[in-house]
């Protein structure tokens, strides 16, 4: 497969390489929009829902809280549970902009998704592992404002979609993701190919057993810290 991706960092490039992302947005954002109209939110409730939490899978667990009547408190340490993964993505890209100012990298980590993440991880290997606050503010930009417009119009859309797990818009998050993480695989040059198949290998393991002794909220954030640190030791122990 020819990858799309070059090693310029401009605006117009990030536009181009976001792009293909982008239908991973719609999807999910229809979706969301759908399933909170039909508990009784309002078009503008879910835009500006979408808008200031901006955070799909915490989203979801908001409305099914909400409609549970959980107390705010509740609400709010699931959001931070279920986010806590972004404490470590920020990490990883912000050696990226150390010679950025601090509000540039303010702007970058709050709106950091795991597609951006996972996008720009994948640009890395096209640049020579070089980073510019133009490309990564573009895709940020253009997930934040597809997000927004696809759960304002899946709410419009809510009465006249009562399934959308029918249309399979609740897969479209899960195959983007399955799309990043092939273009990951074939473009990281710096680690052996059969390296990165044994840890995806064995992150899918630790989930699947995590799922049975892990709470959800908590499994992500665990998930990935045995994930790296399995990967970790095969590659000092066999490469």
């Amino acid at each position: 497969m020819i990858s799309f991706m070059t090693d310029e960092l401009d605006i117009r490039t990030a536009i181009k390489d976001t792009l293909p992302t982008v239908f991973g947005y719609i999807g999910i954002g229809l979706a969301f929009g759908v399933v909170s109209q039909s508990v009784g939110l309002s078009v503008l409730m879910v835009v500006l829902m979408s808008a200031i939490t901006y955070a799909g899978s915490a989203q979801f667990i908001m409305v099914s809280m909400l409609v549970s009547h959980n107390p705010v408190v509740s609400i709010m340490v699931a959001v931070f549970l279920v986010n806590a993964r972004m404490i470590l993505m920020s990490t990883v890209v912000a050696p990226y902009f150390k010679k950025d100012s601090m509000w540039r990298n303010i702007f970058i980590g709050a709106l950091l998704t795991d597609e951006s993440f996972a996008l720009s991880m994948n640009k890395v290997n096209y640049t020579d592992h070089k980073m510019s606050f133009e490309w990564f503010n573009t895709a940020n930009l253009i997930a934040y404002f597809t997000w927004m417009i696809a759960s304002g119009v899946g709410a419009l859309l809510g009465q006249l979609v009562a399934h959308p797990e029918r249309l399979g818009l609740d897969f479209a998050l899960v195959a983007m993701f399955i799309g990043l993480l092939y273009l990951q695989v074939i473009a990281d040059r710096s680690l052996a190919k059969s390296l990165q198949l044994i840890v995806i290998l064995a992150e899918a393991v630790i989930i699947y057993l995590g799922l049975i002794f892990i709470p959800g909220n908590l499994l992500l954030v665990v998930g990935t810290l045995l994930g790296c640190a399995t990967g970790v030791v095969i590659k000092h122990a066999f490469y």
